[in-house]
């Protein structure tokens, strides 16, 4: 699952090795890429979801979920909503970790963010890929490593649809001050599903400490930090990530859900994003 704006083709380094192994599916998310527009709902729960039935289109009762920056942070939703369809849970840059992020992407849900979305987006590719390593410099601003795929992502904002898409998605996740969806209270879920967590240590997007972070409050988590990586380590140091997500892959074995092991993890109700009211079926006591 790729990341916010970007398409399946953020994956082109990877599929060919991991397909010599295991069948992949790289999707692109409703209203990315090639993908219809959703019917209105941009956020976590229905992005996964969406998942959930283009795995049940293709014949696949569960599989590993890979996910990048926002796909992560969808991947996590998958595992909340659907904990009996997933195997391992693979996290490259992931949201959902923490409420820290780069500031041009919460200017992304600002009330002009339309405008100057579109105005970065029509200027010259070329012109975009030699600002943004003279910017990086600031605070704020993203990776050096990252400015080549960054500026083909701004590019592919051109389109209309897309950029309406970009920005409505962010706004489901993302304020002025930060992300404002969190995964931290459903960690119990997750205490004996196989997860790696893989970061670039350059990171300027979504700051590695969420990794560091998330890592303490797993009981066997599996790491890889990316030297010299930004927040796309898969785009921009494949060979370097391959090796540690094959070796999860090999060593650990399936997730298989059971209901009775969930009793006594789910989160307080103050934790749980929305609330429900449950009321009992006739006839049964309350």
């Amino acid at each position: 699952m790729h990341g916010l704006g970007g398409t399946r083709h953020t994956w082109r380094h990877l599929i060919g090795p991991l397909a010599a192994t295991h069948t992949v599916i790289a999707p692109d998310l409703p209203g990315h890429g090639d993908s219809d527009v959703p019917g209105g709902d941009y956020s976590l729960g229905a992005h996964a979801a969406a998942l959930r039935d283009l795995l049940v289109a293709l014949g696949h009762t569960h599989a590993t979920i890979v996910g990048h920056s926002l796909g992560g942070g969808i991947g996590l939703q998958f595992a909340y909503q659907f904990p009996e369809r997933i195997d391992r849970l693979i996290l490259i840059s992931s949201g959902g970790l923490g409420p820290q992020l780069n500031p041009m992407l919460r200017a992304a849900t600002l009330p002009a963010a339309q405008i100057s979305v579109a105005g970065l987006a029509y200027l010259p590719r070329p012109l975009i890929r030699r600002l943004l390593p003279a910017l990086s410099v600031l605070p704020g601003v993203v990776a050096r490593q990252d400015a080549r795929v960054v500026a083909d992502a701004l590019h592919g904002l051109a389109d209309a649809q897309q950029r309406r898409t970009f920005i409505r998605t962010a706004r489901t996740v993302i304020d002025w001050r930060g992300q404002t969806v969190s995964a931290t209270g459903h960690l119990g879920l997750l205490e004996e599903l196989p997860v790696l967590l893989a970061w670039g240590a350059n990171d300027r997007t979504i700051p590695p400490r969420h990794e560091h972070a998330f890592a303490r409050r797993l009981s066997a988590p599996h790491l890889a930090e990316i030297a010299d990586a930004g927040h796309f380590p898969h785009e921009t140091a494949p060979e370097r990530l391959l090796p540690p997500m094959q070796a999860f892959l090999d060593s650990t074995r399936p997730f298989r859900y059971a209901v009775a092991d969930q009793h006594g993890v789910l989160p307080q109700q103050s934790d749980r994003t929305p609330g429900s009211t449950t009321r009992p079926a006739e006839g049964e006591p309350n």
